[in-house]
């Protein structure tokens, strides 16, 4: 395989760009095998750079995940796609690897969630509420929403809308409440690579169970499972 080194920098040769209220210049990844070396931006700072990201509880605190969070996560990923690699190491196989392995399964699916609620309101004649929240994709999750919905509207629409998502929806809403709980995790990402381990995934259908039981657990996995393999063929050209 060959002696393979890893870096991850701020790259003062662009401009500084906002994290979350402070300027600092991009985070980069140096990868260097057999005297050559790429480098590519830090897929966590892009993700984390979102404004989602940001706590913010008007007059006490406005917090976002840290610079050295970024670097740890990057560094578990690098580590995991080289030893999956071994002797089959290359820096352009690396480089599939990482953008597959690294991929947040519940950013990706969130897209299609909100999707679902904007139909969902427009359906039950809430056209406002639809563009409400189309307004704010760029700004909250969609899991965040949920919990002020569970407190503002009467069980049984409530119950209707999540139980409907299981349907229309891609598998966003199980996903994230699992990290949210079992798993918890701050802030929290629930990569391909994460998704790899099958203890995850018997975890995951333990409180996909316990937590919709009027969902086929089975069935949720496979279309996890669907989902993280897209990630993985489309990065690696199959």
């Amino acid at each position: 395989m060959g002696k393979i080194a890893y870096k991850t920098y701020l790259n003062d040769r662009l401009k500084q760009v906002d994290f979350h209220g402070t300027p600092t210049f991009p985070l980069y990844i140096q990868i260097t095998h057999e005297r050559k070396s790429i480098f590519f931006k830090s897929y966590y700072f892009q993700l984390l750079s979102k404004r989602k990201y940001l706590i913010v509880v008007p007059g006490i605190v406005s917090r976002g995940p840290s610079l050295e969070f970024v670097k740890s996560r990057e560094e578990v990923i690098i580590k995991y796609c080289i030893e999956q690699l071994g002797d089959a190491f290359s820096l352009d196989i690396f480089k599939a690897s990482y953008d597959g392995m690294s991929t947040d399964l519940c950013d990706m699916l969130e897209g299609g969630f909100f999707e679902y609620l904007f139909n969902f309101f427009w359906d039950e004649g809430n056209p406002y509420m639809r563009d409400a929240i189309q307004n704010a994709v760029s700004t909250v999750n969609p899991y965040d929403l949920l919990h002020d919905f569970k407190r503002m509207f009467k069980a049984d629409f409530y119950n209707k809308l999540i139980e409907n998502s299981f349907f229309y929806a891609p598998p966003y809403l199980p996903l994230y409440g699992f990290k949210d709980g079992p798993q918890k995790g701050d802030p929290i990402i629930f990569s391909v690579m994460d998704w790899q381990d099958d203890s995850v995934k018997k975890k995951f259908k333990t409180y996909v169970e316990k937590t919709y039981p009027f969902a086929k657990a089975d069935e949720i996995v496979k279309a996890v499972d669907t989902w993280a393999q897209k990630y993985l063929s489309s990065f690696s050209g199959k």
